[in-house]
């Protein structure tokens, strides 16, 4: 994998760059749309690629794990093969998944034993077998296994989990040096800063991912229930710590404004479920903030949902979509997905374009403020 940094804003700490991989190029800051179980809920790769313009997907490794499992994938030659993506593919390790089962899995210093949420199997991951499974999924960059505490794990808990994921992550690369690629195309492997909300620890952390000279690192446990304020000042500990000619991913934020808050901060790669989660609930994003579509207020606006947006956006209007939702239809979760990816996309590409002019923060300080607001 490589990583070309273009420009950094002489403002702050936001970056543009292009990250080349065996299925494509990638240009950041980017937004990856969650395809949890090697799919994205309701939205079809050919309107991720033409309408959401998606660059790079994510996929699960638990999940793909328990279903459609690893004999499937090996024989299909990988998850690139199996779903049709021909794109990069950035898969997780499994351990958020798997450390939210509470009640139904069991961590010790081997690894993390598990009840499947589906049949109650049990299983174990553990760092050497996650990234042989991460192998056979076949993603481009795969993430090593580490614990993701709770925000508001308590100090002692925070460093003893810390300690353990550090270790995990040692495991995770000397198996990962151990094994090649099994479809012909290089593989990345990315570090996890953990540390909770402890100024010290994601110090500590971030030194150890970045002593270790991966391709690309990320930071976790974030936005796991902290204050805003304090993710804010997390990132900017770690970042100021990890290579700066290495992308860099938090993972699972978030919504439009903590995302221009991250590349603000020196933040390349984001992803979450919010865009496809709330739009399956009716709302969606905009630049003059959110919009609910079940409320009466759209019953007789027959204006597009954006007429600056994609096809769906322009071709749509509030009208129609109101109606799909108050009668159930499917098509309306469809559209709002397809609209609030394409929204994502469209912030982080307006975002790149203003890093590259170099007025980006005034830009991002000119819309932040209306992006939350209830329309």
């Amino acid at each position: 994998m490589d990583f070309q940094l273009q420009y950094t804003d002489k403002a702050s700490d936001a970056r543009a760059g292009v990250i080349t991989t065996g299925h494509g190029k990638i240009e950041t800051p980017i937004f990856m749309p969650v395809g949890t179980a090697g799919a994205v809920k309701a939205v079809h790769f050919s309107e991720l690629r033409q309408q959401v313009k998606a660059q790079i997907i994510l996929g699960n490794t638990y999940h793909l794990y328990l279903r459609p499992g690893l004999e499937v994938l090996r024989a299909a030659g990988g998850l690139h093969e199996f779903n049709g993506w021909e794109r990069p593919i950035l898969t997780d390790s499994g351990g958020f998944q798997v450390f939210s089962l509470s009640g139904i899995r069991k961590l010790t210093e081997e690894g993390c034993e598990f009840r499947s949420h589906i049949d109650g199997s049990k299983h174990i991951f553990t760092p050497e077998n996650v990234m042989d499974t991460e192998r056979i999924i076949g993603a481009d960059i795969m993430m090593a296994l580490d614990e993701c505490p709770p925000g508001l794990s308590d100090y002692a808990y925070a460093k003893k989990s810390l300690a353990m994921t550090q270790r995990w992550l040692d495991r995770c690369i000397n198996r990962f040096n151990e094994t090649e690629p099994l479809y012909g195309y290089h593989q990345s492997l990315f570090p996890i800063v953990q540390g909770c909300t402890y100024k010290d620890l994601r110090q500590e952390a971030a030194k150890y991912v970045a002593d270790k000279g991966a391709e690309g690192n990320a930071i976790g446990g974030l936005a796991v229930g902290e204050p805003t304020e304090v993710m804010y000042e997390m990132i900017e500990v770690v970042n100021g710590i990890l290579p700066k000619d290495k992308p860099r991913y938090l993972m699972g934020v978030g919504t439009p404004q903590n995302i221009l808050e991250g590349i603000e901060r020196g933040v390349d790669m984001f992803d979450c479920v919010m865009p496809t989660r709330n739009g399956r609930n009716a709302m969606l994003f905009t630049y003059e903030g959110t919009m609910n579509m079940r409320n009466k207020k759209w019953e007789m606006d027959f204006s597009p949902l954006d007429p600056n947006g994609c096809e769906t956006d322009r071709v749509t209007t509030k009208a129609y979509l109101h109606h799909l939702f108050k009668a159930q239809e499917l098509l309306a979760m469809q559209i709002a997905s397809i609209h609030n990816l394409a929204f994502y996309l469209r912030l982080v590409t307006d975002a790149r374009q203003h890093i590259l002019a170099g007025d980006f923060v005034q830009w991002k300080n000119s819309i932040v403020g209306q992006l939350g607001q209830r329309r």
